[in-house]
C-alpha cells in the first residue's frame, strides 16, 4: 500500500546513522521532516542535508525532527554524516521498503542508461503522525525556505 496525504503513515523501522533503529512512529508528538534523497556524497545531496542541518535548530523550535533516507548503507551514511557535520538520523532504507511505501522510486535516465532510483522527495507527518504534506520531484534550491514556510504555517494555526 502507498502512503498519500491524509494517511496515518506505518511505523517501518530502519538502521540510522544514530546507532538505533528508528521509525516515523517514534516522533508520534512531533512534526517529521522526512525526505529521500539519491545518493550520498552527490554535490546535490551534500547541499541538501548540508541546508536541513543549518536550519535543524529553528525545526526543532517548531517540534519538528529531521529524517533523511536513501538507499545507501550505514557505512556509507556515517561516512557522510561525519564529512559534513549531519546531526539528524540518516536512515538506511537498502532493501526500499520505506521507499516503496512512500512511492519514491522513479525510472531515471544518466548518460542514456536507464536505471531506477530515488526521485529526491520530501514528507511532512504531523504530531498525530499523519502524512499532511508531499514534495515530489524536489529541487534543492528554496526547499528548505518552502518546508520552513510550511512548518511554520502548521505550527501558528496550533497556537491560534
Amino acid at each position: 500500500m502507498l502512503a498519500k496525504e491524509g494517511d496515518i503513515v506505518k511505523g517501518i523501522k530502519l538502521d540510522s546513522s544514530l546507532g538505533e533503529k528508528i521509525a516515523t512512529t517514534d516522533f508520534l508528538g512531533k512534526n517529521v521532516i522526512l525526505y529521500f534523497y539519491p545518493k550520498d556524497n552527490t554535490p546535490g545531496c551534500s547541499l541538501e542535508a548540508k541546508l536541513f542541518e543549518d536550519y535543524k535548530d529553528h525545526f526543532e523550535e517548531l517540534n519538528t525532527v529531521i529524517l533523511g533516507v536513501s538507499k545507501d548503507s550505514i557505512k556509507s551514511h556515517m561516512k557522510f554524516r561525519d564529512k559534513l557535520n549531519i546531526s539528524f538520523a540518516l536512515l538506511s532504507d537498502e532493501q526500499k521498503e520505506l521507499c516503496d511505501y512512500y512511492g519514491v522510486m522513479k525510472l531515471k535516465k544518466f548518460m542514456g542508461k536507464e536505471y531506477h532510483g530515488i526521485e529526491r522527495s520530501t514528507f511532512i507527518i504531523d504530531k498525530e503522525g499523519r502524512l499532511i504534506k508531499e514534495y515530489r520531484n524536489v529541487k534543492v534550491k528554496n526547499h528548505i525556505e518552502d518546508v520552513m514556510s510550511f512548518i511554520n504555517e502548521i505550527e501558528n494555526r496550533v497556537k491560534n
